[in-house]
């Protein structure tokens, strides 16, 4: 069920259990082949499945697009807001789900920058409601064993623009995408212990923004190894986990 699509009334009868969720995303750079709404693309599009999946199970709040991609600044097109700005916009949204009896949060994200902001206010709200459940999913995350199985590029190949995005926007969306402006380019690190990619985490982090990380190209990892067959593998194995963890969530609260 989608929040905004329903009446007053009929919100009012729902189950206060129901797990309710909030896609995060990003409207940024995505090297010279992806749209800017790439990131908020794919959020849809996995919480438009678990809608579909589930139906009346699960309740989907509107997105938030615009998040946190200052290190993204140095190319044309980006959004950002400050990460204060959505510390206080996220919380104020998710103050008013609770206002309304709701008491199973998920945060749904998709898009990197959105991480550390995320898991602030994971634990922020979460010690300032006890009453509820939060819950954050990062789609790359949750099913990181069944996508491992699935990359075809070394370490440091799905990053951004890159072998997974640019499958789940061939699936998603391939007219949006410039296939001729697509290049191949690993992160540059400056030192090994700092590298990581989507699915392998470094051991220590190290500040770089999109512009130093890849060498001006705004991509990192392989585009070249991407597929629209490749995309709907991504697609299936990250929405049949989210589903799983979601009826868990519900099975939780009952």
């Amino acid at each position: 069920m989608k929040w905004e699509l329903l009446t007053s009334p009929r919100l009012g009868a729902i189950d206060r259990r129901t797990p309710v969720v909030l896609n995060i995303g990003a409207i940024e750079q995505h090297g010279g082949h992806l749209p800017l709404v790439t990131d908020a693309l794919i959020g849809r599009h996995f919480t438009d499945r678990i809608d579909a999946e589930l139906g009346e199970s699960v309740l989907i709040l509107p997105q938030i697009a615009v998040c946190c991609s200052r290190h993204h600044m140095q190319f044309p097109g980006t959004l950002t807001v400050r990460h204060e700005t959505f510390l206080a916009y996220l919380t104020d949204m998710l103050e008013a789900v609770v206002a309304h009896g709701f008491t199973n949060i998920v945060l749904f994200n998709s898009h990197g920058g959105n991480l550390a902001i995320a898991q602030v206010v994971l634990e922020a709200f979460g010690n300032d409601h006890p009453e509820i459940e939060i819950f954050l999913l990062t789609w790359w995350k949750i099913a990181a064993e069944e996508l491992a199985a699935i990359q075809e590029s070394g370490f440091g190949g799905v990053g951004h623009a890159c072998e997974f995005e640019t499958s789940l926007l061939q699936l998603i969306a391939p007219e949006l995408i410039d296939g001729a402006a697509a290049v191949d380019q690993l992160p540059i690190h400056a030192h090994d212990w700092a590298a990581a990619d989507m699915l392998q985490g470094a051991r220590a982090a190290h500040h770089r923004t999109m512009h130093q990380l890849t060498a001006g190209t705004g991509t990192s990892g392989c585009p070249s190894l991407a597929s629209p067959e490749k995309g709907k593998r991504i697609s299936d194995a990250v929405t049949a986990t989210a589903v799983k963890m979601l009826q868990d969530i519900a099975r939780a609260a009952s």
